[in-house]
């Protein structure tokens, strides 16, 4: 029975929860790269010191933090620009996608890529981000919509795949929270 231990089931499981990590690091990374040059490398920014907070709750190493901001005082981080992407999904609900990337035109058409595989476009500047408020926190929606069964399927797949791309940071819909009937 080659294979079929208890180390060979936790090094599974342990890679793929060590992929999940990675992402999520590598995300907060970059925006504690571009906060960082924003700030001019002062951790007392709120703007950073926010950054900070959130990647500290979700376990982000000290020193993986302190690399990234290092590296946001130094001239290669002005390469990272953040850039918002609009788009309309199933049922009609609105979509802001930020991402930081350090090559929009790579980053670009893989985003458009994503929503025309799936049947929607990107929208122009403008076209989504009316239906948002921008808070300290994000944008929340003006009048959150409610989509039926099959569309928020397609809405949780589009947005899943968004979230799988690495310079995508956030994304927000104006779709309503599925209510569960207990």
């Amino acid at each position: 029975m080659s294979g079929h231990n208890k180390w060979s089931k936790i090094k599974h499981k342990k890679a793929a929860t060590d992929a999940v990590r990675s992402r999520i690091f590598s995300k907060y990374s970059r925006l504690i790269t571009m906060e960082s040059r924003n700030a001019h490398g002062d951790i007392n920014s709120p703007a950073l010191a926010a950054v900070i907070e959130r990647a500290k709750k979700d376990s982000m190493p000290k020193d993986n933090i302190d690399r990234a901001v290092i590296k946001g005082k130094d001239t290669d981080s002005s390469a990272l620009s953040e850039i918002l992407f609009e788009a309309y999904g199933p049922g009609g609900a609105a979509l802001l996608i930020v991402t930081v990337t350090d090559n929009n035109n790579r980053t670009a058409p893989e985003i458009k890529h994503i929503f025309t595989k799936a049947g929607y476009q990107i929208g122009a500047p403008g076209s989504a981000v009316w239906a948002f408020t921008k808070t300290a926190t994000g944008y929340i929606p003006n009048t959150p919509l409610e989509l039926s069964d099959s569309d928020g399927e397609k809405l949780a797949t589009i947005i899943e795949l968004l979230e799988e791309h690495d310079d995508v940071q956030d994304v927000y819909t104006s779709a309503d929270e599925p209510h569960t009937v207990s």
